[in-house]
């Protein structure tokens, strides 16, 4: 693949304290960083604007939700893009790794990249003990009703945007990231998971950090697959 037209969507729900290091230290071969304020009370706006991001807003509450609203901004911009790359704005994830995410796409043409957050690699604490079991649970039903070899529902995450749009998306909360790996399997892309560092967010995770969250988490993820496991 030629040099690729790469854009990078960024959930962000209350992130102020960490979204300028994370538009920071995303490499310069990407063309444009696109930040999706996610209903935020805080100065995430000023502070991505001020970083150099696209900055959108999207009202609705949800993770699918933003990213969606990243996803429309590219078709309806007509922006030339070969890859999206997922983030997330708390700076847990090693935002300069993204060349090493894109590196199966451009150098072995696989249309899909998921970031493992292997444990080995791993700060002690940056996933709680309910986002570990999640994560296999989900994992492992992924491979026993589909033969998946996914380790992680890890956000960060790159993939071919023309593969991207084809899976035509539509969660809109926790759901996202499993729908789009369950999407993937099903259409028969190719697919491979690079080990990442993981280290504690700034700030609470709006997600892991709650009960509520939790659980409506593990329930919508388990619906994907369910969903997907009797289609």
């Amino acid at each position: 693949m030629k040099q690729p037209l790469i854009r990078v969507i960024i959930p962000a729900y209350n992130e102020q304290d960490s979204i300028a290091k994370v538009i920071q230290d995303i490499p310069e071969i990407v063309a444009e960083v696109i930040v999706v304020n996610n209903n935020s009370s805080d100065a995430t706006v000023e502070n991505a604007t001020k970083a150099g991001a696209t900055v959108l807003t999207e009202n609705r509450k949800g993770y699918g939700y933003a990213c969606l609203k990243g996803i429309n901004h590219i078709i309806s911009n007509n922006l030339n893009t070969d890859i999206v790359v997922f983030l997330d704005g708390d700076y847990s994830d090693y935002p300069e790794q993204l060349t090493e995410i894109v590196a199966p796409i451009t150098n072995k043409n696989i249309d899909f990249v998921i970031g493992s957050r292997v444990k080995r690699l791993r700060e002690s604490g940056s996933m709680t003990p309910q986002q570990v079991f999640g994560n296999w649970l989900a994992t492992f039903l992924m491979k026993v009703f589909f033969n998946a070899k996914f380790t992680d529902l890890g956000p960060f995450r790159a993939i071919k945007f023309d593969k991207l749009l084809e899976l035509e998306m539509e969660d809109k909360t926790y759901g996202w990231t499993v729908e789009m790996q369950l999407k993937a399997i099903k259409r028969k892309y190719s697919y491979t998971e690079v080990p990442v560092k993981y280290r504690n967010r700034i700030g609470v995770s709006k997600v892991s950090g709650t009960i509520k969250g939790t659980i409506l988490a593990g329930v919508k993820i388990l619906s994907w697959i369910f969903k997907y496991s009797f289609k």
